[in-house]
């Protein structure tokens, strides 16, 4: 697909149509609570007034249901292959968080016929109606499938936490990102999040070395969200299959996502993020090289 088909087909899904934000959760390595960070934001950004999906794109392992205790009846390989509707994929968890399993399905789209894509896209479309939010939750590290979210995404969240090993891959993941033919520094933001840490300057005192060595190397402008603390009560909420966010609303944890909602909600902050919606997003997905 050339860059002017990809534009006709932004331009003729966009027009008198509202326009979703989305924001694509990251890491540079597992188990440092990105899937965590993605649902807890959604179900806050939820009791802040916005409707919410969650698009799964960390290929098997299916950490987003696993967390909301549910299991789809269809995902977006059902959407490419088996002529499934959007609607029909969405599942919807608590709160009317609204999920969709990316399976297989994406890692094929860049093998199919123009005609087929237009159609595909002209559906993804569709959630721009249904979410004023679309948090997508890639897999962690530098696989290509990570990449091609990244560079596609106008906003993206970090997540890391103190452990060398977080902090290094952050690092490799940003490094790879910048190296990739279709990065534009002036259409993607990187936001850190600071996870797991004992005090609130742990997580500023992360950022800040991180950001320096990026600063220097690789030319990234990185803002910083935030820091979630290490929580006992987020665990236990993980153990039942529930965001800590509903379980438990003033665990030290959920006034942290809080916290980080209200920051990407303020109303600097949006301004400064023109919404994209999911044609742009996945046109950029599956263009040709």
């Amino acid at each position: 697909m050339d860059q002017a088909e990809q534009l006709r087909i932004i331009k003729a899904s966009q027009q008198s149509k509202p326009l979703a934000r989305v924001i694509t959760v990251t890491s540079g390595k597992g188990g440092v609570g990105k899937s965590n960070t993605a649902i807890n934001l959604a179900v806050q950004f939820r009791k802040l007034g916005r409707k919410v999906i969650i698009l799964d794109a960390d290929f098997g392992l299916a950490n987003i249901e696993i967390m909301f205790g549910a299991v789809p009846k269809h995902n977006l390989y059902d959407l490419i292959y088996q002529g499934k509707s959007i609607k029909d994929i969405i599942t919807w968890g608590p709160m009317e968080v609204g999920f969709i399993s990316g399976g297989s399905g994406i890692a094929g789209m860049s093998n199919l016929s123009r005609d087929y894509l237009n159609y595909i896209i002209q559906n993804l479309t569709e959630l721009d109606a249904i979410a004023d939010i679309i948090i997508v939750d890639t897999g962690a590290g530098i696989a290509d499938a990570v990449l091609e979210f990244l560079v596609a995404s106008g906003e993206i969240l970090l997540v890391t936490t103190p452990e060398p090993a977080s902090i290094t891959d952050a690092y490799s993941l940003l490094k790879a990102m910048y190296r990739h033919p279709r990065y534009r520094e002036t259409d993607t933001k990187v936001k850190m999040i600071a996870n797991r840490v004992d005090r609130v300057q742990e997580g500023e005192v992360l950022y800040q070395k991180l950001n320096a060595v990026v600063e220097r190397y690789l030319k990234i402008p990185m803002t910083y969200l935030g820091s979630v603390p290490q929580d006992g009560q987020l665990m236990r909420a993980v153990m039942q299959q529930t965001p800590v966010s509903i379980q438990n609303p003033l665990a030290k944890s959920s006034l942290a996502y809080e916290q980080i909602a209200r920051r990407l909600l303020g109303k600097e902050e949006e301004e400064r993020q023109p919404k994209r919606g999911m044609a742009a997003f996945f046109s950029h997905i599956v263009a040709r090289r």
